[in-house]
């Protein structure tokens, strides 16, 4: 019987990978990475075996889709950031079994799902870049899903479910992580340079942002999805939020009352608003 081992909301930014290079962003991110890495420390502590990933770099218009190569493995150039994300390389296994699994069990709540068996079909960097920090040696397994951005919370939630139900039915123990922003409204193009990673785009998203993690704290957990329709939208949600609805559908939805650990302080990124959260399962 396979078990939901850990549940993260975690963040993926280029500015990572970024301060880890000479110049002025240097040294920036240092607590956020260890904040990755902390959670891939945890998911290896708990005996996880797959890392199973919300990809809100993966978007798809049709329906819900994972990625259930065998083995994935490519060099990695961002297309939408070549200068900040490029030549990454990657090898990890896949877990079929449980993709499919997922696919079955979605399906039986009238979500359109396919789990693809493509060699060509890469990994994005909302996988690549956790990956680097929490899979370094490729010791886990990785299945990446996409975030469809038609589909509706409701979808999501459901999606999220059939997750759960397709764990407990497989031999994996699988670390879950939404991978994702906060708010994302974006800095404009007159704003790109060295200040741009220390700035909001948006005073109303960061109160907002900083109100979720609030709700979150105190586990009014109820409360938070009932404003999870109008947060994804009017906070500029990345990928619409898909990735964090996805996540509190596994986690149980409104019923869940676990603790929301926090691993690093909240932080801006080019306008955005990151973080990690360890959502603790028991």
């Amino acid at each position: 019987m396979g078990q939901l081992v850990l549940a993260a909301k975690i963040t993926h930014v280029p500015s990572l990978l970024i301060s880890e290079r000479a110049g002025p962003l240097h040294g920036k991110r240092a607590a956020p990475i260890a904040s990755l890495r902390e959670v891939g420390r945890r998911a290896r502590a708990r005996g996880a075996d797959t890392f199973l990933v919300f990809d809100t770099h993966w978007i798809s218009n049709f329906g819900f889709h994972l990625n259930a190569n065998e083995r994935h493995k490519g060099i990695y150039t961002s297309h939408e950031a070549p200068h900040m994300i490029q030549d990454m390389h990657y090898d990890y296994r896949g877990n079929p079994d449980l993709s499919d699994l997922i696919a079955a069990e979605a399906r039986k709540a009238d979500l359109d799902v396919l789990s693809h068996k493509v060699p060509t079909l890469p990994l994005e960097y909302g996988t690549i870049v956790p990956m680097h920090y929490m899979n370094e040696n490729g010791a886990l397994k990785v299945l990446s899903a996409a975030s469809p951005i038609f589909a509706s919370v409701d979808e999501n939630r459901r999606f999220g479910e059939a997750v759960r139900r397709a764990i407990a039915r497989s031999d994996a123990k699988v670390a879950v992580l939404a991978s994702g922003s906060l708010s994302h409204k974006l800095v404009n193009n007159t704003q790109v340079g060295d200040e741009q990673w220390d700035v909001m785009g948006s005073e109303f998203n960061r109160q907002m942002d900083l109100r979720v993690l609030d709700l979150w704290k105190a586990r009014r957990y109820a409360e938070f999805v009932r404003m999870l329709p109008e947060y994804t939208t009017k906070c500029s949600g990345e990928a619409l939020m898909t990735d964090t609805a996805m996540l509190f559908g596994l986690l149980g939805w409104d019923a869940y009352d676990g603790e929301a650990e926090q691993l690093c302080d909240y932080f801006p990124s080019s306008g955005s608003g990151q973080v990690t959260v360890d959502f603790h399962v028991g």
